[in-house]
């Protein structure tokens, strides 16, 4: 842990040195998903930055305890206080139990997790599996004067807490004109004021997902959730909360006043936040018709996708931009990505080819430095990569004959490459690609095949083989001697 890091704060919107609560050890809380629709695009980055934070942390040296929850109750529709559970809508539309949803669901989103090799937590807690504990928060905020209760719902009372704390402070709103903007409640609304939000909803006898409690049935608010499993498994301040932009407010910002109401501490030191995801500079959305599923970015089967590609050069090109910056969608961009990341693994092969000199013309330790620098400077992995493809211009110099390299630098410059592309990064080796060894040898088999039936005139078989190798995405060039092929992604 000789690095020292700085990262962007969203609190105090300034770049700060990590100075954890701990020494040697970080605790980490990721907003999780809400399991009752498939994953998107936008949630696989949010993820995968936090699963950079993660895996960057632990390289460095600290012990990370990674908190990343699951909702499987109390996100309403429209993530307003009104509406039904969203997990128990589905439950209803699609005649099952609202658990069979939380299972299928959570089931697909640990499925997409494991396609882009994003690193499991090291605790996955549940919302329904932390009840009483979120009863016991919401007691403490009301002995504490920040919550009423009303018609067996309770309600964060935001114009008491704001009286002491600022209310806003996350995402930047000023109160009144956060008033200014809200409706009118009408004789019949349970809430005392616009603002104040649910931390209990009084559930209908038709609602799925209802539990006892001190003021009667029902279920907790979408914010509280955060709050407590955070604080049980993180201690009540910790370091680095994190989450998608869109979720700074309201989400992020219940989470504080929560926090402060309960305990009158202040919950987070560094607050972190990815940014959103465009398509040809227009927000992904289902809304727009430009939303993509992780299986139509794979398989190519979207109208505004030219062809597939492999979860590695979607990964490759999620770290092309930094976490906090909108990150566009487009062929080009992902065709660029997908020749990058074979320019990436090539050179990580050809390092080892390299024959070694008695003295050095290139400085690998700078270089190596470079990529600490980098990820040391808010985990900018668009310049880490810039570091490693000068260490593929070096590598294929080194082995072309241009640069010289002693034994112990072509070590460390492979030894880099591996660790910050594959350890730091998390980009592991496509299941088809060139250079690796079976992959070759069956190759070199089927090309055998395909041109025996060619010299014997068998077309119809050489095309077959051809046609099926480029189903799965595998190009065939036929040479003056030997064929030769190459993975498309």
């Amino acid at each position: 842990m000789e690095q020292e890091l700085f990262i962007y704060n969203s609190l105090t919107r300034h770049k700060e040195k990590f100075e954890p609560i701990l020494p040697g050890h970080v605790g980490l809380y990721v907003c999780g998903p809400t399991v009752y629709s498939d994953v998107h695009l936008g949630n696989v980055r949010t993820f995968m930055t936090f699963d950079i934070v993660f895996r960057y942390l632990q390289f460095i040296g600290y012990n990370v305890r990674y908190v990343r929850n699951i909702t499987d109750v109390g996100h309403l529709v429209g993530d307003a206080d009104e509406g039904e559970d969203k997990i128990g809508k589905k439950a209803r539309l699609e005649n099952l139990e609202p658990m069979e949803v939380v299972q299928k669901y959570t089931n697909g989103f640990h499925d997409v997790m494991s396609l882009f090799n994003i690193l499991r937590p090291s605790i996955e807690p549940t919302a329904t599996a932390h009840i009483i504990e979120q009863i016991e928060m919401i007691t403490e905020i009301i002995s504490n004067g920040y919550a009423y209760e009303s018609n067996g719902s309770v309600y964060f009372d935001v114009r008491k807490f704001n009286e002491k704390y600022p209310y806003g402070k996350l995402s930047g709103r000023v109160i009144d004109d956060l008033y200014s903007n809200t409706r009118d409640l009408d004789g019949q609304d349970e809430k005392r004021d616009a603002l104040d939000f649910a931390l209990w909803k009084r559930a209908e006898t038709y609602h799925l997902m209802q539990w006892n409690s001190p003021w009667g049935k029902g279920f907790p608010g979408w914010h509280i959730e955060c709050s407590v499993m955070s604080t049980k498994y993180l201690g009540k301040s910790f370091d680095i909360h994190g989450g998608g932009i869109d979720l700074k407010f309201p989400h992020h910002e219940c989470e504080i006043a929560q926090n402060l109401g309960a305990t009158g501490h202040e919950p987070v030191r560094y607050w972190m936040h990815g940014n959103m995801l465009t398509v040809n500079g227009r927000k992904m959305a289902k809304s727009e018709g430009n939303g993509f599923t992780p299986e139509e970015l794979l398989t190519g089967n979207h109208k505004l996708l030219d062809k597939g590609y492999s979860p590695m050069t979607v990964r490759f090109f999620f770290l092309m931009g930094h976490y906090t910056s909108t990150l566009d969608f487009s062929n080009e961009a992902l065709q660029s990505a997908e020749k990058g990341l074979k320019r990436l693994q090539a050179a990580r092969k050809v390092v080892k080819q390299i024959k070694p000199s008695h003295q050095s013309s290139f400085d690998v330790v700078v270089l190596r430095k470079a990529c600490f620098e980098a990820m040391n400077d808010d985990f900018n992995t668009p310049v880490l990569l810039a570091q490693l493809f000068e260490a593929v211009r070096v590598i294929n110099s080194a082995n072309e004959g241009s640069i010289a390299l002693t034994a112990d630098d072509i070590v460390l410059l492979g030894t880099t490459m591996n660790e910050f592309t594959a350890v730091v990064m998390g980009i592991s080796e496509d299941e088809i690609s060139e250079g690796n060894s079976l992959t070759e040898d069956l190759m070199k088999l089927i090309l055998q095949i395909r041109g025996e039936a060619k010299t014997k005139k068998d077309y119809a078989t050489s095309d077959q083989i051809r046609d099926g190798l480029k189903a799965a995405r595998v190009s065939v060039n036929d040479g003056k001697e030997d064929a030769t092929w190459s993975y498309e992604g």
